[in-house]
């Protein structure tokens, strides 16, 4: 059973847990099944569900591995990297952080790669009356409240400044802007009704009974949502982080993301953004 670590543990947290579970797997075991390595993926949250699922099905592959995760906003998980937090796999809901860290030389060559997409969406809660129909509709003086994720560390948060900004409400909703540390605080914000509007991906907004959609951004409207995945430089266990970023990358992989929601990635869709 794999630990998980969530909404992006901070750098002290996450080394002493690593320190602690290292010596664990030193003591010597007479339980042959005892699994004696561990990787550490830092991942967008918006990737938790399907990620659980591939970690159950890895660790079938793998039974001396076992995987742990740090689940939070990926400029977060970013920062963490560039501070030296122990981490095997890096897996971003946005191709910023990850070029971020490829210019400082925190990701090993090669191991960069796109395997999956995403759309972003406007909710509103299921019992809700208000005339939200498109994300022009936001600049309406009854919408009080809207969330999203924080611009400058929450990817979804990026996308959505720049869909309102293609929708031209951008300037006119900046005072009712609920800023949140990732997109899933997100959706439970407008399940809560703390707000009357939030931008998450298709596949959070898919989780929940108590949110409808009722727009969806076009391709035109902001940057293509794409998340890359890398192996981080420095990682103790380079095998099997490169084996379970293949694994992501790979048709079970893909099989896991498109059962949550998550399309096809594109034919033309490039490795990286170089």
């Amino acid at each position: 059973m794999a630990h998980r670590l969530w909404n992006g543990a901070s750098l002290a947290t996450l080394a002493i847990l690593i320190l602690l579970a290292s010596a664990c797997s030193a003591q010597p075991r007479s339980d042959a099944n005892v699994k004696s390595r561990q990787i550490l993926v830092s991942a967008a949250i918006s990737l938790k569900d399907a990620f659980d699922e591939i970690e159950r099905e890895f660790e079938k592959d793998n039974p001396d591995v076992t995987v742990t995760f740090n689940y939070g906003a990926s400029g977060s998980l970013q920062l963490q990297i560039e501070q030296g937090a122990p981490v095997d796999v890096f897996a971003s809901a946005g191709q910023a952080e990850m070029d971020a860290l490829e210019r400082k030389g925190l990701l090993v060559p090669g191991s960069r790669d796109i395997f999956a997409a995403n759309s972003a969406v406007l909710i509103v809660p299921r019992d809700s009356s208000l005339p939200i129909g498109s994300f022009s509709d936001l600049a309406r003086p009854e919408i009080k409240r809207i969330a999203i994720g924080n611009p400058s560390s929450v990817p979804a948060g990026a996308y959505a400044r720049q869909i309102l900004q293609h929708a031209g409400v951008w300037d006119q909703i900046q005072t009712r802007l609920v800023f949140s540390q990732n997109v899933r605080q997100v959706l439970t914000y407008v399940e809560q009704g703390n707000v009357e509007a939030g931008i998450v991906y298709s596949t959070d907004a898919a989780t929940s009974s108590k949110v409808e959609v009722v727009a969806v951004a076009t391709e035109k409207s902001s940057q293509p949502v794409l998340y890359p995945i890398a192996v981080v430089a420095g990682s103790r266990q380079l095998r099997e982080a490169k084996a379970f970023v293949e694994m992501v990358s790979g048709a079970k992989g893909e099989a896991i993301l498109i059962k949550h929601g998550f399309p096809p990635l594109p034919v033309a869709t490039p490795n990286t953004t170089r």
